[in-house]
């Protein structure tokens, strides 16, 4: 069983994504970040970065006790090393997997989030900044269309973690959405992602959750200071 510390973002979608499509048995456990659920002493024991998702493998191969999980790549790899799924088998290939897993993780994931921070929830408008992270996020998408081009998938010819992590990061914010025009690889590998049966299971895990406006409580425990301190 998995315990999976879940909340819908683009990152928490990952895991689900993974989950669904290996068929494994595991329980959400809601952490509320608008309500500050990550600054918790109990989810700080298992997630020191206070972000989420984490999970915890109450049944690890070594059979041993309990094993925790916090980041949403190291946890694409961990699950994949439980399973022996969505990477390859051999060492050219799994590189392959892992260096675009990387890649989304210190680069797609990071440069699109700063866009979204700064054309939706920045509190003043910073022109310099909208327009350095617009520019990268969209240098990103390029790469990625390039590398899609003639391609099914990401990396090693196979849906693998790699597709897991990029797909929730293409686009996710619906108030100031990027023009994907010029991205046709893009476009088409993104829409084919979305048709599989398991990844439909996961983002309909979302709606279960809802979506709320931000409340300037929840900008300060998002953006600015925890709970209960000072600035």
């Amino acid at each position: 069983m998995i315990d999976l510390h879940y909340w819908p973002t683009p990152n928490g979608h990952k895991i689900t994504i993974f989950l669904e499509e290996a068929g494994l048995e595991y329980a959400i456990h809601p952490v509320d970040i608008g309500a500050g659920d990550q600054f918790k002493p109990e989810y700080l024991a298992i997630s020191p970065n206070n972000k989420m998702p984490a999970i915890v493998d109450r049944a690890p191969d070594d059979g041993g006790a309990p094993i925790s999980v916090f980041e949403s790549g190291a946890i694409l790899a961990y699950l994949a090393n439980k399973t022996g799924r969505f990477v390859p088998a051999d060492t050219r290939g799994r590189t392959e997997v892992s260096q675009w897993l990387h890649w989304q993780m210190g680069g797609l994931g990071p440069m699109t989030g700063q866009y979204g921070h700064f054309h939706v929830y920045a509190p003043e408008d910073l022109p310099y900044a909208k327009d350095r992270y617009q520019r990268e996020a969209l240098r990103l998408l390029g790469v990625l269309d390039r590398r899609l081009e003639g391609r099914e998938f990401i990396a090693a010819e196979i849906f693998s973690i790699a597709d897991m992590a990029a797909h929730p990061w293409i686009n996710p914010y619906t108030k100031a959405p990027l023009d994907l025009t010029p991205f046709a690889n893009l476009r088409r590998w993104h829409e084919s992602i979305a048709q599989r049966p398991a990844v439909k299971r996961a983002y309909a895990i979302a709606e279960k959750y809802g979506k709320r406006e931000m409340t300037p409580e929840m900008h300060k425990i998002l953006f600015g200071t925890p709970p209960n301190t000072t600035a």
